[in-house]
């Protein structure tokens, strides 16, 4: 409850809005308590379970020096929460560095697994969205990642996003099959290989926001400059040019809720530090269809297998 540059007041809000939604989920919260009821109100009749923590870690800090120095935080509480079984899914606004350490360390990474990674949601022109991953765990990738996270995608886009038979492409300087660096050229026969998933071959940048693929693949170097440039992007424009549009808009990172760590044992989830109250109860939201749809366990099931 303490992650965010408006915690604790819009991640309450976030809850309220869920509760509203949702009546078969018990929310446990951590934080500083005497904050957060106050922004709650009398919480007597609500399925809800405070735990105060202390020493909060900030948004700057080192991850693995924070988690060991602040073992009161909410972050670090909750991975533990989490591990132990005490709660089913595990949502922050906080310290991303943290989040992701406390995932692939203290949850761990399911068996067959390289490296977990993060998806994110890329806008089309034709009103649908593309997931693309990785957008920033992995910055240094080799060609056996980028297979995985299309494997990774697939399921997620399936199991999650509903999508039907999701084809994938791999972000490329071309499309032809031998354009690319090193990486690139190594990773497209794998991912032709690969019969679990619907390849489709390269796309360029051009291609990102033309329906060109369902899933799109790249190293996290390469999506996290992706990812801030379309945010950096779209600010602007609409403050220098001021200018207003429907597509324009779905690249504001403040109408999306939080993203999962794909590839790890239980569900975490990750928002952005200017969450407001609609990104946490949508954090709430995709947790929980995370638990509901036993994805995890199911993704553990898929990479054993292949294996």
């Amino acid at each position: 409850m303490m992650g965010g540059d408006y915690a604790p007041k819009e991640a309450c809000l976030g809850v309220l809005n869920f509760l509203r939604s949702y009546s078969d989920c018990h929310l446990v919260l951590l934080g500083d308590k005497s904050s957060i009821v106050e922004c709650l109100g009398d919480i007597s009749s609500m399925p809800i379970t405070i735990i105060q923590t202390e020493n909060e870690i900030g948004m700057n800090e080192h991850p693995i020096k924070a988690m060991k120095e602040k073992p009161d935080s909410a972050m670090v509480k909750g991975f533990g929460l989490l591990a132990k079984g005490e709660i089913d899914a595990f949502s922050s606004a906080g310290n991303t560095g943290v989040m992701l350490v406390g995932a692939s360390h203290v949850i761990k990474t399911i068996e067959g697994l390289l490296r977990p990674s993060i998806p994110t949601p890329v806008p089309q022109l034709d009103g649908t969205y593309s997931l693309m991953l990785d957008i920033g765990i992995n910055a240094d990738c080799k060609p056996e990642y980028l297979n995985q996270f299309a494997m990774l995608g697939t399921f997620y886009a399936v199991e999650i996003l509903g999508y039907e038979n999701p084809t994938v492409a791999l972000l490329n300087i071309g499309e032809e099959e031998g354009k690319g660096n090193i990486l690139a050229q190594a990773t497209y026969p794998l991912l032709k290989e690969n019969t679990t998933i619907n390849f489709k071959g390269n796309i360029e940048g051009r291609d990102l926001l033309d329906n060109k693929a369902d899933i799109i693949i790249t190293d996290g170097f390469t999506g996290n400059i992706v990812l801030k440039f379309a945010e950096s992007l779209y600010d602007v424009v609409r403050v220098k040019a001021k200018i207003e549009n429907e597509f324009l808009d779905k690249f504001n990172h403040r109408l999306y809720a939080g993203v999962p760590v794909l590839g790890i044992k239980k569900p975490v989830v990750v928002g952005h530090g200017v969450s407001n109250a609609t990104s946490f109860s949508g954090m709430l939201e995709l947790g929980r269809k995370m638990i509901m749809s036993n994805m995890c366990n199911k993704m553990a099931t898929l990479f054993s297998e292949a294996s």
